[in-house]
């Protein structure tokens, strides 16, 4: 005659803690996938979608703990969590797969921090890399004078400046003769645009923004990040962009601006996070805000460099555009 049925074996307390701390990082990780769709605009909101990411990898512990835990039906919805995070950064690790048959053409984003930034690094970038458009943010006076004291005006003779005290000022240098010169208006700090005649190419659009930080100005720079959003969609043909615009990836306000027919190019090269900020920090940079953004084009490859003097590192971009 069989006896009672065996009483389940009681839950060992390292497992009731593994379960627990599972359920804090599901939700830990289900808040950066709900920053970087913005569910919510408000300042503390934004603030916190900057690191989205790293609030993601709470799926990747989540597993864990419910492994631990023997929680196998938790473990199952920690993994579509997972799925779900990796579904908003995957873009980031796939190249666009069309091969651009146009010239080369070689661009450096970087902001120069109120100008204080090794002006002698810049310019043997811009000479080692062939650079033939650089964009930069926070140009002073004196670092532009330093800039041609270090012979940048050897590789790239053609520019377009508005420097200021401070970081308000911002410049666009070119290999090839500039027009068009123009300063936009509804920014606080310089945000400028130029037409490019290159040889081959034609004319392209080579523009430069640099909206407030959110942390010192939020409304002038949610007003900022949808007037470029204006600027860009009357754009037309070729266009290139570098920019600090204070915003990474998972900012609604940043992928706004690729709804219309630009591509960031890190993503068309599938070269990965491109982290830029902090940079003068033993644990940065930790969160990607410098751009470089294109038009009617794609992009071979993308990588960040580190510029001495600078919080930021620099952005180098190998596009090829249509002409």
């Amino acid at each position: 005659m069989a006896g009672p049925p065996a009483s389940p074996r009681p839950r060992r307390w390292w497992h009731r803690l593994s379960a627990a701390l599972g359920w804090l990082a599901v939700a830990t990780a289900l808040l950066g996938i709900a920053l970087h769709y913005g569910v919510s605009q408000r300042f503390s909101a934004v603030l916190l979608a900057s690191f989205a990411p790293y609030l993601m990898l709470g799926a990747v512990l989540a597993l864990l703990c419910f492994a631990v835990a023997k929680s196998y039906r938790s473990g199952a919805l920690a993994l579509a969590v997972l799925a779900g995070a990796c579904w908003t950064q995957l873009p980031l690790f796939v190249t666009d797969g069309h091969a651009g048959n146009g010239p080369p053409l070689t661009v450096l984003q970087s902001n120069l921090l109120f100008g204080e930034a090794d002006t002698e690094a810049v310019r043997a970038l811009v000479r080692d890399e062939r650079v033939d458009v650089l964009t930069v943010q926070e140009l002073t006076a004196e670092a532009a004078t330093r800039l041609d004291a270090a012979g940048l005006a050897t590789d790239l003779p053609h520019r377009y400046l508005e420097a200021r005290p401070g970081g308000g000022g911002g410049g666009i240098y070119s290999r090839y003769p500039l027009r068009d010169e123009r300063r936009f208006d509804g920014f606080e700090m310089a945000n400028l645009g130029v037409t490019v005649d290159h040889p081959d190419l034609g004319a392209i659009t080579v523009l430069n923004f640099h909206p407030m930080p959110p942390p010192i100005n939020f409304g002038a720079w949610t007003h900022e990040m949808a007037r470029t959003r204006e600027i860009l969609a009357a754009t037309t043909g070729p266009v290139v962009v570098g920019a600090d615009f204070n915003a990474t990836r998972d900012h609604t306000a940043y992928r706004a601006l690729l709804d219309h027919r630009f591509a960031d190019a890190a993503e068309l090269a599938g070269a990965g996070p491109q982290l830029t900020f902090p940079a003068d920090r033993a644990w940065g940079p930790l969160i990607g805000i410098d751009h470089v953004l294109l038009a009617d084009g794609t992009a071979e490859s993308v990588r960040t460099i580190t510029v001495p003097g600078s919080d930021h590192r620099a952005v180098l971009a190998r596009l090829r555009l249509a002409g």
